[in-house]
C-alpha cells in the first residue's frame, strides 16, 4: 500500500469534529483526505488552528506553514497564537488525536521516533514528547520494516523512548494493528497474510 492510500485510511478512521495534529512526513499527507463536512480541525504546534493540506512552493504563503516548515494553506475560521499556546493545548488533553511517524513502536505502546542512537545522527523531538503525553490518541503512520527488513513494531523499543505506554494505533504499509491491555491486534493486511505477520515479527498477534 502506498503513502496515499494508507492517508486515505486513517483519515476516515479520524473522528467527526475532532482536533487533530498530523506529525511531519508521512503523516501530513493525511489532509488531503478529510472531508470539508467532518468538522475535523487540524492543529500545528507553531501556532495555527484551521490548517489545511500542504501546498506546491508555487502557490505558497510563506507566513503559514506547519511544523516542518511546509507551505500550508487555511481554512475558513482559522486562528493563530504565539507557540507557548500551542504547546499548552498539547500538554493540557486537548487534542483528540495526533499522528506521528516512528523509528519503532513497542507493543505495549511504547514509541521511539525523535532519535536513531546513531553517532552521526541529529537527535531532533520537537514536539512529539508534548503529543506523546498530552493527547488523547496517539496513532502511529509508517513503513512496517526497514529497509534491511528488520520489523519497526518490536517486543521493547531499542531507540530513545518518545513516550511510554502511549500509542493505540499503528497504521503500515501492510498492516493495521490496535494496541491494548489484551495485546496487537491485527485489524487489516495489504499484501500480506495474519501467518506471514507472525513469522516476521517478534511480537504475539491477535487475529481481528
Amino acid at each position: 500500500m502506498n503513502t496515499e492510500d494508507l492517508a486515505r485510511i486513517i483519515a476516515a478512521d479520524i473522528p467527526a469534529g475532532a482536533y487533530v495534529n498530523l506529525g511531519i512526513g508521512q503523516p501530513t499527507t493525511i489532509a488531503r483526505y478529510l472531508k470539508p463536512d467532518s468538522g475535523v480541525t487540524l492543529h500545528t504546534e507553531n501556532g495555527m488552528l484551521g490548517m489545511g493540506e500542504v501546498v506546491p512552493a508555487e502557490e505558497a504563503d510563506w507566513d503559514l506553514t506547519n511544523a516542518g516548515k511546509q507551505p500550508v494553506t487555511e481554512l475558513p475560521g482559522a486562528a493563530y497564537f504565539h507557540h507557548a499556546d500551542s504547546f499548552a493545548m498539547m500538554r493540557g488533553g486537548h487534542l483528540d488525536v495526533c499522528v506521528m511517524g516512528a523509528f519503532q513502536v513497542a507493543a505495549g505502546g511504547d514509541l521511539a521516533n525523535w532519535h536513531t542512537g546513531a553517532p552521526d545522527a541529529i537527535p531532533a523531538v520537537g514536539g512529539a514528547m508534548d503529543l506523546a503525553a498530552g493527547a488523547k490518541e496517539v496513532w502511529v503512520m509508517m513503513t512496517l520494516f526497514t529497509k534491511k527488513g528488520e520489523p519497526k513494531l518490536v517486543p521493547s523499543c531499542t531507540y530513545p523512548l518518545t513516550g511510554k505506554a502511549c500509542v493505540t494505533r499503528v497504521y503500515t504499509d501492510v498492516a493495521t494493528f490496535h494496541l491494548g491491555p489484551s495485546g496487537v491486534r491485527v485489524v487489516a493486511t495489504d499484501g500480506i497474510t495474519f501467518d506471514q505477520l507472525t513469522t516476521r515479527l517478534d511480537v504475539p498477534l491477535i487475529q481481528a
